[in-house]
């Protein structure tokens, strides 16, 4: 008796499909992850803003007026290092703080304001916080 032993294996028409299967959920999967990169990266530059705040206002608490970022004692990038912080508009009621981008970051979130007044605190742009 010559009894043919059958091979298990897959087809090309199985790998074909898994391939297509794992190609579908990576175009699905790509952009969400690149969409988390940049969240994470643009909480980076809010908490430098942030740390600029609590500096200004220490600062102000002793002085006349707001004081620069090396005044303060305030690092000119975020921990990161995704965001380089820059302080502008500086007077006895109010400042800007700017951090931008060092990283490739697409649209509006490029570059995130906090803007410090008599009036109020006004962040920017609105979609990025």
């Amino acid at each position: 008796m010559n009894a043919r032993l059958k091979q298990a294996a897959f087809t090309l028409i199985e790998l074909m499909v898994v391939v297509a299967i794992i190609g579908i959920l990576a175009a699905i999967a790509y952009p969400s992850y690149i969409e988390y990169v940049q969240r994470a990266r643009r909480a980076d530059g809010q908490a430098a803003i942030l740390r600029v705040q609590l500096a200004q206002e220490k600062w102000r608490a002793n002085n006349t007026s707001y004081g620069s970022l090396s005044a303060i004692g305030a690092p000119a990038q975020s921990d990161d290092k995704f965001y380089s912080i820059a302080v502008s508009n500086l007077s006895a009621t109010g400042y800007t703080v700017t951090a931008t981008s060092t990283a490739q970051l697409a649209g509006a979130c490029h570059t995130l304001t906090l803007t410090v007044s008599a009036g109020g605190e006004t962040p920017g742009p609105d979609a990025c916080w």
